[in-house]
């Protein structure tokens, strides 16, 4: 049965627990890599890191193209203190408050430590003015689970400057239909399209048009998709979440489609082609603004690329930290997605 939302969401929970932040996500794209190679498919990885798989259809002049990114928020070593503690440097955007008392594994180079991110001056039973301390690079320090007492301790370990930070996703599907956890953006759309692809797969399904599906690697940090797009692809969809808020229009239980972001307006047409998709097809949606947000169709747009731009996905709740979305919205969002490769380009 397509979409088989309990087993998107087992992808997502296993996509989540691959750590990944941008630049460092090599094993997030393996996976990628290997389960679609096992389903049939062949898949180029590209010179950046990417993941490409083509999918012909029966108009092969003008092509459609899809992108998710695997790579999430992370840290880097930016320095290692005289306590043998570490100062951090953000990978993505993110608030140090989102991260407080997060468990975290520093990737050294031949050995993975645990630690915890912590403000230095933590406990209210020394430091009276705790709750009031900033949040941030100066303030913020990976306590070590290792027994470190000055910078040459930790420097022994093989821990170094660069070194790449992961945050642990805590990741859980509770019994009244949510999943939570961190990188829910923008690994549950990652795993929408893989399970698109292995539906296509398993029942022959001929597309209308050639349709290319790209996993980036580094749309965090601004230019995930925006290369490797081949000249005959005339429309751009990232799928990508929906951002929730005080005066926003999306929801944990619908697809959220964007009509503008931080970059300006998508494309009208092709916006007004996935409302009519959902109308058609009893696919539950909002339409929004996403004031602080770019996405790889944007970046695509940036890079010069002409194409008609749209983005859609699954509403999250409390983006860039601790994530949750609702079962209701990966099915609505797996819907369109399969109405839209299935449709005709405008």
């Amino acid at each position: 049965m397509y979409p088989d939302v309990n087993s998107t969401m087992q992808e997502i929970e296993r996509l989540v627990n691959i750590p990944g932040p941008s630049g460092f996500a090599f094993k997030a794209i393996a996976y990628v890599t290997e389960t679609l190679e096992a389903v049939g498919y062949n898949v180029q990885q590209t010179n950046k890191g990417g993941v490409l798989v083509t999918v012909p259809g029966k108009d092969d002049t003008r092509h459609k193209y899809l992108t998710a990114h695997v790579d999430t928020l992370g840290a880097m070593v930016k320095e290692i203190l005289p306590s043998g503690r570490l100062r951090l440097s953000m990978v993505g955007g993110f608030r140090w408050n989102a991260v407080e008392g997060e468990y975290c594994e520093i990737h050294a180079n031949d050995k993975v430590y645990t630690g915890t991110i912590c403000l230095h001056e933590t406990s209210v039973h020394v430091y009276r003015n705790a709750g009031d301390i900033k949040r941030d690079e100066d303030h913020m320090e990976v306590r070590i689970d290792e027994i470190v007492k000055s910078q040459e301790d930790t420097e022994q370990l093989g821990i170094s400057v660069g070194d790449f930070i992961t945050f642990n996703p805590r990741c859980e599907i509770t019994e009244s239909g949510f999943i939570k956890s961190r990188h829910l953006d923008d690994k549950a759309s990652a795993a929408m399209l893989i399970q698109l692809l292995r539906h296509l797969k398993a029942e022959n399904i001929e597309l209308p048009h050639t349709t290319h599906f790209y996993f980036s690697n580094n749309e965090e940090i601004g230019y995930g998709g925006n290369s490797n797009v081949p000249e005959q692809v005339v429309e751009y969809i990232a799928v990508d979440m929906g951002a929730l808020g005080d005066g926003q229009a999306s929801d944990e239980y619908t697809v959220s489609i964007c009509a503008k972001d931080s970059s300006g307006p998508y494309h009208y047409q092709l916006k007004q082609h996935l409302v009519n998709l959902c109308k058609d097809n009893n696919i539950d949606y909002k339409v929004d603004i996403y004031p602080y947000y770019g996405s790889d169709a944007s970046a695509a747009m940036s890079a010069g690329h002409d194409v008609k731009h749209g983005l859609f996905g699954a509403g999250i709740e409390s983006s860039h930290a601790m994530e949750r979305t609702h079962k209701d919205s990966l099915l609505n969002t797996e819907k369109l997605i399969y109405h839209y490769v299935m449709s005709p380009v405008l």
